[in-house]
Order: structure tokens, then C-alpha cells, then sequence
């Protein structure tokens, strides 16, 4: 039986932090389908479309070279419906540190409880990765500074044209 993972995220931009949950993850299934979240509410950086291009355009390469399949989607409203949708049994989360680990621990139990047909894995971050946040990321860039270290450098020239603007 295949098995497809899902993981879910902003994704506003892809850093090496989403790069290193995504090459554990694509060893842990036949399929990995990453969900850009799509919230009305919220002001992205990238739009929804940049986001997908920029996770097919890194990733790609990541689950061809594991021979794993991956899907770009987005979705709004909750992960496990998303995950039901795509076929997913497992809901791919990495965990940088403690005050992840405490806050996933809730989602996953909220998760488990709507769709206990799905199962929650975490993977943690490997040390270089683990100060790495979207938000950290989009803030250095904003003020000008280099962010090569922290996302891939197509990534890093995207975030530098945004910001020229």
C-alpha cells in the first residue's frame, strides 16, 4: 500500500529549515504532498502561486532523487481535511525546539481526535536548521541583509527583487 504524507505550512518563503523536513520526510513515504496554507486573513510575501512554483522548483529534485512522488497543493481550513483530500494517512511536522514540540503536541492531539485515520510524525530539525523561521527570514531580507545562509539561493534572490521594489 502507498503511503502519502502530507505537510502543511505557510511556506512564505521555502527555507533550508522546510528543505530539512522535506528530505527526511520524502524517506518516509511513496508520496509527500506539500500544502501551501492559504489563509484570507493574512498578507503573505509570495502569493499562493509564487509559494507553489518556488516548493516545485527546490523540491523536485529532493523527491526525484528519494523516488518519492510530490505534489504541490494549497489548501485553507484545516490540515486534516486537506489531508483527506490528498489521500494522506501521515501529517509530516519538523520540531526546532522545545516550544515546538509543546505546541505541535496540542495539534496533533486536536488532529488525532477530528481524523484518527491519520497519524502525526515529528521530525526534528537538524542543528543548522533549527534557528531557521520564515518570519526571521522575510525580516533580515526586509532590512536588507543576507539571508544565502538560510534559504536556497534561488530563494534568496526571489526575497532580494521582492525587496528592491
Amino acid at each position: 500500500m502507498a503511503r502519502t504524507a502530507l505537510y502543511a505550512g505557510s511556506f512564505d518563503p521555502v527555507t533550508n529549515g522546510h528543505l530539512d523536513v522535506i528530505r527526511h520526510a520524502v524517506r518516509l513515504a511513496d508520496k509527500l504532498v506539500l500544502a501551501v496554507g492559504v489563509n484570507p486573513g493574512k498578507a503573505p510575501l509570495f502569493s499562493a502561486d509564487e509559494r507553489l512554483a518556488m516548493l516545485q522548483e527546490i523540491c523536485a529534485p529532493i523527491a526525484r532523487e528519494a523516488k518519492c512522488e510530490l505534489a504541490c497543493v494549497t489548501f485553507s481550513g484545516l490540515v486534516v481535511e486537506a489531508a483527506h483530500k490528498a489521500g494522506a494517512t501521515i501529517l509530516v511536522r519538523g520540531l526546532r525546539d522545545s516550544t515546538d514540540f509543546n505546541y505541535e503536541m496540542q495539534m496533533a492531539g486536536m488532529n488525532e481526535a477530528m481524523a484518527s485515520d491519520i497519524q502525526t510524525v515529528f521530525l526534528p530539525a537538524s542543528s543548522p536548521a533549527r534557528p531557521i523561521t520564515a518570519t526571521l527570514v522575510r525580516q533580515i531580507a526586509g532590512m536588507g541583509g543576507d539571508v544565502s545562509a538560510f534559504v536556497p539561493a534561488g530563494i534568496a534572490a526571489r526575497l532580494k527583487k521582492k525587496f528592491a521594489r
